[in-house]
């Protein structure tokens, strides 16, 4: 059941209970007729479309995002408001119906009990609802860590693998005899990577510039292996630097296209990587030489790309999309879509 059928069910079931518990009490003393029936069920058609509107205000202006000492008082507030709008409600269903007491609608205590106790009916919503909201967060904060932990084990399968360890290693030691400078840049390089590959399990997001640094030095030592077999460049926007994204997400979108592209290709290829920024959007496009085969996803980095979607999902809702597809005959375009976080 979706989000939105599940608020509609308790919707109905909450307040079909307030109707059926104000009408064993109107038959226990006697005071179940039409007129009262029909004022009861048009308070709780009120009721939902108040409090349906009270849920529109709460995601409009993100109040689920508050933290409690900001959040209490715009509730207090909000739902005081409400309780004296249902009261004239009140006033205005009684008129209706022809049973409108104007010595007893002026009656400060009747008045002050009325709006008492829709405030009770209000604040009891607004903690069903916060706290549905809350354990939620929670429980996606748990199967965030959850698929962290199952990303990590992954890694050694996709990622920062054996495979690609391996083959740095001998590059670098191809260098250490004819070209030591250089050899001692890719073992930093190397060691930037596996430190960075350390931050999953301690962040959720990270710096796009420290990111874009990962893809660098991953890009600078597989250049040691395809030499001119493999050329880059990189157009980014300046505004990118504002945002966040998950760790080594690009980097494996970058091994994605050079270990199922270019490496396949008898002459190598390139890799081009460029983003624009955009009304908070941050767009990363991935380009390389080579073909994409739609539906094969196990066959092109199948492992990569479904642990980058699950990170988008669990991380930005559906405010972040993901995709891949031939952009051309020789070209594969990955298409990244992130939002900024406030």
């Amino acid at each position: 059941m979706n989000k939105k059928r599940v608020y509609w069910f308790c919707q109905i079931i909450g307040w079909s209970m307030f109707v059926l518990i104000n009408s064993f009490i109107a038959i226990s003393e006697q005071k179940l007729d039409a007129n009262y029936l029909i004022s009861l069920i048009l308070q709780t058609l009120y009721f939902i479309a108040s409090t349906h509107f009270f849920r529109y205000i709460i995601i409009k202006r993100g109040w689920l995002r508050l933290y409690m000492a900001q959040l209490i008082p715009k509730v207090f507030m909000s739902v005081a408001a409400l309780a004296v709008i249902n009261y004239c409600v009140l006033l205005m269903i009684t008129y209706l119906l022809d049973e409108f007491n104007l010595e007893l609608g002026i009656n400060i205590t009747y008045i002050l009990f009325n709006i008492f106790s829709s405030m009770v009916l209000y604040l009891l919503w607004s903690l069903i609802y916060f706290m549905y909201h809350y354990v939620e967060n929670y429980n996606t904060s748990l199967k965030y860590d959850a698929s962290i932990n199952e990303i990590k084990l992954n890694q050694l399968k996709s990622q920062l693998n054996p495979h690609f360890i391996f083959n740095a290693l001998n590059s670098i030691r191809a260098l250490v005899n004819e070209d030591p400078a250089k050899a001692k840049s890719a073992i930093t390089q190397l060691s930037n990577i596996l430190r960075n590959s350390l931050i999953m399990d301690k962040q959720k997001l990270i710096h796009f510039n420290d990111e874009l640094r990962t893809v660098k030095d991953y890009l600078e030592l597989e250049s040691i292996r395809f030499e001119e077999r493999l050329r880059t460049e990189m157009i980014i926007d300046p505004l990118s630097e504002t945002f966040r994204v998950p760790p080594l997400m690009m980097q494996t979108l970058v091994e994605n296209g050079i270990k199922h592209g270019i490496s396949t290709l008898v002459d190598g290829g390139w890799i081009k990587i460029n983003t624009i920024v955009s009304d908070g959007i941050l767009l990363i496009h991935i380009r390389n030489s080579g073909q994409y085969v739609n539906g094969m996803q196990k066959e092109y980095g199948g492992l990569g790309l479904e642990n980058t979607r699950e990170r988008l999902k669990l991380i930005y809702g559906d405010g972040a999309t993901f995709s891949i597809k031939n952009e051309s005959n020789n070209c594969v375009l990955t298409e990244v879509k992130i939002p900024e976080m406030k």
